[in-house]
């Protein structure tokens, strides 16, 4: 049995919008995990990824409450979903 964390996807958005929602998952007490794969590529040294597009994980575990979060704070972001 694997002890690994499992995240999945909450939030795809602006660094800006991001970082407000990691600070609701924080105060939530939801882990949670940032990528950035233009940043990461500019560190490397190539480029990759869209400018302005960060993703935001939450654990597994508390994916529901992370997605409520997350909708209830940017539903404009996910008006296409419903």
């Amino acid at each position: 049995m694997s002890t690994e964390e499992t995240y999945e996807r909450v939030y795809t958005g602006s660094d800006v919008n991001v970082q407000y929602l990691q600070e609701l998952f924080n105060n939530a007490g939801i882990s949670n995990r940032v990528r950035n794969d233009l940043e990461s590529g500019l560190r490397a040294g190539f480029g990759g990824g869209v400018p302005g597009q960060v993703q935001l994980f939450a654990i597994k575990s508390h994916l529901d409450e992370a997605l409520k979060i997350a909708k209830v704070t940017f539903p404009e972001d996910y008006k296409n979903e419903e």
